[in-house]
C-alpha cells in the first residue's frame, strides 16, 4: 500500500498547487483594484489604467 502513496502523493500536490496558485492571483488582482480605487492621487489612477489597457492590448483575440 505504500507504493500506492508514493504513486499519487506528487501527483496530488501537483493538483493542489495548479488550482491554488490560480485562485489567488486573480484575488491579488481584484485586491490590487480595490486599493487604487480608495487611492486619492491621480497618478495612480492613470498608471493603472495604462497598466490595464496595455494587458488586454496583448491578450489574443478570440474568434
Amino acid at each position: 500500500m505504500g507504493w500506492l502513496h508514493s504513486l499519487f502523493s506528487p501527483l496530488k500536490k501537483l493538483w493542489f498547487r495548479m488550482h491554488s496558485t490560480t485562485q489567488n492571483k486573480g484575488r491579488g488582482i481584484y485586491i490590487l483594484y480595490e486599493d487604487v480605487k480608495s487611492c486619492p492621487y491621480e497618478d495612480v489612477h492613470v498608471l493603472w489604467s495604462i497598466l490595464v489597457e496595455s494587458n488586454s492590448a496583448s491578450l489574443p483575440s478570440k474568434k
